[in-house]
């Protein structure tokens, strides 16, 4: 990670991004969150993803990262089509209080009136993901299961991942994730529900020092 931020010239946050930038096509990304370091030194990687993991499929990598972001002009967003909202969103409820029937009813689309009622609250969780910072890799291959970009997200989760093992690297005390109703988020210690509780291949890790390498070459 380290080697990548020197690459990219830094971290960036959510907020600060707009689809203008000079993204590429397809990659994957990391996400930091305020408070949340490694055991030893430096932050620690709190969420992996990318897109594009079906055959056909013409997602860009902005995106991806603009459905997380959720709108610029409103402040808002729509969490039924972004996992990384919707479980955030989970934590906020739960650790302020704050009730809704209709935030985790699994549906891909609302009434009108239901989503003018989440907006507030749309707008609180935009504010929080905005905040965090993010690294991303290119990785422009084709759409499909089989890709690079799939096979280093798989991997970088698995290997990270708490789940059922001794943290190497723990969330804080004070982290959001605790608060969330998803028992693969709280004990992984991380925004993620895939790959988990798998075990990594570390051969992954050699594709992942190739993109790194020429993310910095590109740059």
């Amino acid at each position: 990670m380290d080697a990548l931020e020197h690459g990219l010239g830094g971290k960036r946050t959510l907020a600060q991004c707009h689809g203008r930038l000079p993204w590429p096509e397809r990659g994957v990304y990391f996400f930091f969150e305020a408070g949340e370091e490694r055991a030893t030194s430096g932050p620690r990687v709190v969420r992996v993803g990318t897109h594009a993991l079906k055959t056909g499929s013409k997602t860009k990598l902005w995106n991806r990262l603009s459905q997380h972001r959720g709108s610029a002009r409103s402040g808002g967003g729509n969490h039924r089509g972004s996992i990384f909202r919707l479980i955030v969103g989970t934590a906020l409820m739960e650790r302020d209080g704050h009730a809704s029937a209709s935030w985790d009813d699994r549906q891909s689309t609302a009434p009108r009136e239901v989503r003018a009622a989440e907006h507030p609250f749309e707008q609180t969780v935009s504010t929080t993901i905005g905040s965090m910072q993010f690294l991303w890799l290119p990785v422009n291959d084709e759409a499909g299961p089989k890709s690079a970009r799939g096979i280093i997200e798989r991997g970088s989760i698995a290997l990270l991942s708490n789940w059922e093992k001794a943290a190497i690297d723990p969330p804080s005390k004070n982290w959001l994730g605790h608060h969330c109703n998803r028992d693969r988020v709280r004990t992984s210690g991380l925004w993620n529900q895939n790959h988990v509780n798998e075990e990594y291949d570390h051969w992954f890790l050699s594709d992942l020092e190739q993109f790194v390498k020429q993310a910095g070459a590109n740059t």
